[in-house]
């Protein structure tokens, strides 16, 4: 006997505002080199983004990288015992 997996899928309605307007730019049809051009661009939007965030928590918590490479941070591992 298998198992059946069913998924609900709730679609959300209206398309949010990125939703529509890559809709838009599909329509239009873009080449390849292209593509990658915005796929890039997107990836360096968002890297740029939660770098910014990262910093912001740097600065609220004062850290800094001088501090950071002398901390040790490895887990300690019980002996094994035998």
């Amino acid at each position: 006997m298998s198992a059946q997996v069913t998924a609900t899928v709730s679609p959300k309605l209206p398309m949010s505002n990125m939703q529509l307007q890559l809709l838009k730019l599909y329509a239009d049809g873009v080449s390849e080199d292209d593509l990658k051009a915005i796929q890039r661009m997107i990836a360096r939007y968002f890297a740029d983004k939660a770098s910014a965030e990262a910093q912001e928590v740097w600065d609220e918590k004062g850290y800094n990288a001088k501090q950071l490479l002398q901390e040790d941070m490895r887990t300690a591992y019980k002996s094994a015992q035998k």
